[in-house]
Parts: structure tokens; C-alpha cells; sequence
């Protein structure tokens, strides 16, 4: 038996025993979990937002650990190997998966029908993300099976420590992404609107990628201490601004930005009329997705420019300014991130000291048995909380 975060209903997880994996398939292997992270898109469902969540079910996409065992089909990992995982399961073998958009993996998910029938095709399994997408057991927990391991588990280094390579699992090849799919020239400017993991990430990865300046909107001020102070943003508060749109494109000449993340999603927060709108119709069940800080982008972004998103939404949107859109001829590029394709070039950012992403982290190796106060912490963004790193052998 071991120990491991479960979720039980909205707002309730709690830490229960549960029975060790096993290996199923021959391509299989067995982790030792030594660092889980909490996700910002864990909030979605510890809010309740994702369908198909059944309690007890394990939780956490974001781990590293050590492989303890492997199927006989793993042939590129060993017992005793370090590796950091994806959270999207991949098989290696699909069209998409030689496409190298593995979070779009034909055959990892045995639950595709139910995606099917949601979004009419279904992307990959991932790791304890509710039924919708697999029912696979999560990774905040001691020990956790990594189906097609010989794809998904990465090598790490003993020269990166686990707080480096952590986020390669989800929130740094994300924001990366993110950023990769603005197509930054030099001397663009981005704006990001969420100063969380995520966000943060994204503005570093925009620096990286050649952006002359970059603009983080949020408004919890330890987030956007760090934004200004480690990313090297310029940083604005909306709850102190009466119009961020019309802000952005004072600090731009009147032209907007080039680019714009929505590193928020589903779950946005605002001031403005819209948003009251959004949380209302939430609220009664008319709505499924808060949209408020995509409209801000779409109308925010210069023409021409584009629009990335890699904040997470579930269902169908309402009062979208699609018209702007079109008549500014935006692109949109968005998606669950292809982890697989990004692991190797970051490790070697890391590796040369160009990227640290370590930097986020708030909470270091807190114990498994303080997950519910942490997911608490994280979601209310007390404790000027960015980031919760867990130890499950505390």
C-alpha cells in the first residue's frame, strides 16, 4: 500500500492509502515519485469544473522520480534511472505522435469515446486528469505507473537538481510553447496575461525567444513582484486600471501588442462588466468557461498579431469578439502541450544555465500529508503562494 492525493468532490482531497501500481502493458514502468507539484489546472479540478472525476481518484501530472521497475518492453530505461515525466501519455507509434503532437496521441486514452462525444476527437491520456482523459492514476503519490514509459519517461541528469527538472513534465515546455507559438521576431512585444507558473514561464521563454518587452497582467502582488523582478517584465495590476486594454495599447504606440498569451483559461477573474457576466452565468450553470481575459487579448492584440493560449478551457464560449478577430486577421494557436518535443532542447537551456525554473517555486518539499492545505494555499494565493513542490517521502 502506499500513500497518495486523492480527490473526493469539489474542494475535498484528501491523502489515502491506496494499493501500489503494478506493470500491465510490457511497455511499462513503476516511479518512485521524489518531487509532485501542484498544477494550476489541478485547481480546475479540485474547483470541480472537469467532468468525469470519480472519488478517490489519484491526482498530480506533474512528477519525477526513480524508475523501480519495467515491463519487458521498456528497453531504454533501467531500474535505479532518475526521469521526469510528461503529463500527456504518448504511445510513439500514431500519426500524431511522428507528428511530434504527442498530447494529441491517437491511442493512449482507452476512454477516447467519452472525449469523442465532447470535442469530436479525442487527445492523449493524461495523468490524473479525470476519466474524460484516461482515469489514469496521477503522480502525487509515492510510486505511480508510467504507461508507455520507453516514450515518456526522460532521462535526468545528476548534475540538474529535481527543482530544475521538475517542470519539464507540464508548466515549462507549456510556457514555451506558449511562447514558440507567437512567433517572436525581435523586437516584438508580448503580453501575458497571468503572472502564475505558467505565465512566468512564458515570459521568460518570450525573452528567450528574441521579444524586445513583455507585459505580464495579473494581480496578486507576489506574482507580479516576481514577474517584474526575476522575468524582467513591465507589469500592470487590472484591478488598478480601469481599461487594460486601452492601457496596452498606450504602451505600444497606440498599436497593440504583437502577441498575446492567455495564460488564465477557464477560470478567469476580472472587474469589468463581462466578467461579473461570465461568474453570474457560471454560477447558475449557463455557462461552462469564464472567457474574460480571451476577449482582452483578442481585442487587445495588434492586427496581424497573434493569439496564444495555453490556459486551459472545457466547453463552449460565450460573448467572443470572433468579428474582431477576423477583422484584425489574428492567428490562434493554443492546444495541451506536445511535452516530448521540448524536453531534450530545455534540459540543455537548463543544462547551459540559460533557463532556472526553479525560480517559482514558493513551497519547497512539503509533505504528502499537507496536500489539502496546499491545494487550499494555492488556490487562494495565500502565503504570497506561486508554486507548491511535495515530497511524498516527508
Amino acid at each position: 500500500m502506499m500513500r497518495a492525493v486523492c480527490w473526493h468532490g469539489p474542494r475535498d482531497v484528501r491523502v489515502d492509502t491506496v494499493p501500489e501500481p503494478e506493470i500491465l502493458n510490457p511497455r511499462d514502468a513503476i516511479v518512485r515519485v521524489t518531487s509532485t507539484a501542484i498544477c494550476g489546472s489541478d485547481l480546475h479540478l479540485f474547483n470541480g469544473i472537469i467532468p468525469t472525476m470519480e472519488s478517490g481518484d489519484v491526482l498530480g501530472h506533474e512528477f519525477m522520480g526513480e524508475v523501480l521497475a519495467v515491463g519487458p518492453g521498456c528497453r531504454t530505461l533501467a531500474a535505479g534511472d532518475r526521469v521526469v515525466v510528461p503529463f500527456a501519455i504518448a504511445c510513439g507509434d500514431c500519426f500524431f505522435c511522428r507528428e511530434r503532437l504527442t498530447s494529441l496521441c491517437d491511442n493512449s486514452n482507452p476512454n477516447a469515446s467519452m472525449a469523442e462525444a465532447l470535442y469530436g476527437f479525442s487527445g492523449a491520456g493524461l495523468f490524473g486528469y479525470s476519466h474524460l482523459y484516461g482515469g489514469y492514476a496521477g503522480g502525487q503519490a509515492e510510486y505511480v505507473r508510467v504507461p508507455y514509459a520507453d516514450v515518456g519517461a526522460f532521462k535526468v541528469p545528476a548534475s540538474v537538481r529535481d527543482e530544475q527538472a521538475l517542470f519539464l513534465s507540464d508548466i515549462l515546455p507549456t510556457g514555451y510553447m506558449a511562447a514558440e507559438n507567437c512567433g517572436i521576431r525581435p523586437g516584438d512585444v508580448v503580453a501575458v496575461w497571468g503572472a502564475g507558473p505558467v505565465g512566468l514561464l512564458a515570459i521568460e521563454s518570450a525573452y528567450l525567444l528574441g521579444a524586445d518587452r513583455v507585459i505580464a497582467i495579473d494581480r496578486w502582488p507576489a506574482r507580479l513582484r516576481l514577474a517584474e523582478s526575476h522575468g524582467k517584465a513591465e507589469t500592470l495590476n487590472y484591478e488598478e486600471l480601469p481599461d487594460v486594454v486601452e492601457e496596452l495599447k498606450q504602451r505600444t504606440g497606440g498599436r497593440g501588442p504583437d502577441a498575446c498569451i492567455d495564460a488564465v483559461g477557464t477560470e478567469a477573474h476580472g472587474t469589468s462588466l463581462d466578467a461579473l457576466y461570465d461568474r453570474a452565468k457560471y454560477a447558475v450553470g449557463l455557462g461552462t468557461d469564464r472567457s474574460h481575459v480571451l476577449r482582452q487579448a483578442i481585442q487587445a492584440c495588434r492586427k496581424g498579431g497573434t493569439v496564444s493560449i495555453p490556459g486551459v478551457y472545457g466547453g463552449l464560449l460565450d460573448k467572443v469578439p470572433f468579428g474582431a478577430a477576423f477583422a484584425k486577421a489574428l492567428t490562434f494557436k493554443m492546444g495541451q502541450t506536445h511535452v516530448h518535443r521540448y524536453m531534450a532542447p530545455l534540459l540543455a537551456h537548463i543544462e547551459a544555465g540559460r533557463l532556472d525554473p526553479s525560480f517559482i517555486i514558493s513551497h519547497d518539499r512539503w509533505p504528502l500529508s499537507a496536500a489539502p492545505e496546499a491545494y487550499r494555499m494555492f488556490r487562494d494565493k495565500t502565503d504570497d503562494c506561486v508554486k507548491v513542490v511535495m515530497d511524498p517521502w516527508r
